[in-house]
């Protein structure tokens, strides 16, 4: 079936190429470097009982997660379809198939974890994404990005706009007074042990 999306970066993610990225990215050693990533993310945190990811995948960041937090309900956003189908026969992720720009969480979750994502969302509903964030958390968020002080676009295996790096966790702090930042963090390509992409990691909590 065949939707009108928003965005042509919404209708990239739900289609092909979308479902060849879930087949790239799989394994025990992304598993492992995922899992001490999360980890160390989760120190910063207290008493977390509910986990939301939006852009979820696969689910490879929940399977990390819930062997750090097992008593923890999960709860996904996922866009593309055989994706989300992977996400449910996991069977103890609740998953929400559809657009971020569209999900309405039903109630909010102590942490929401967006990792990856916000570099493939159109910069204009970036606002959008935002506020859905910051609506679906009752106490942290979580952003694992690819940063740059600045907007910019980059070429993504030979796409244009497809890939865009910038400062969304200043941007989220500038539109949410009551968020604080807790921590941040950077994970290297070349980690001996744990290598990852190269992503900044912030961890923000409401203070109301």
């Amino acid at each position: 079936m065949t939707k009108d999306w928003k965005t042509q970066q919404e209708a990239f993610w739900a289609g092909d190429f979308g479902s060849a990225y879930n087949d790239r990215n799989v394994g025990e050693t992304l598993l492992a470097s995922k899992t001490a990533l999360l980890a160390d993310i989760l120190r910063r945190t207290r008493e977390v009982g509910s986990i939301v990811e939006f852009g979820a995948n696969i689910g490879l960041n929940l399977v990390a997660l819930r062997r750090l937090a097992p008593e923890a309900d999960f709860a996904a956003i996922e866009i593309n379809p055989d994706a989300a189908r992977t996400l449910r026969e996991l069977g103890w992720v609740k998953t929400h198939e559809g657009s971020i720009l569209e999900s309405q969480v039903e109630q909010p979750s102590d942490l929401v974890l967006i990792a990856g994502v916000l570099i493939h969302i159109n910069p204009d509903m970036l606002p959008a994404v935002y506020d859905q964030l910051y609506a679906a958390s009752s106490r942290y968020v979580c952003l694992a990005q690819y940063y740059n002080p600045s907007p910019v676009a980059v070429s993504y295996r030979g796409h244009s706009e497809r890939l865009f790096k910038r400062d969304f966790t200043g941007e989220m702090l500038d539109r949410f007074p009551d968020l604080k930042l807790l921590d941040y963090g950077f994970a290297y390509h070349r980690d001996p042990v744990f290598p990852a992409d190269d992503l900044t990691w912030f961890v923000l909590e409401k203070s109301s």
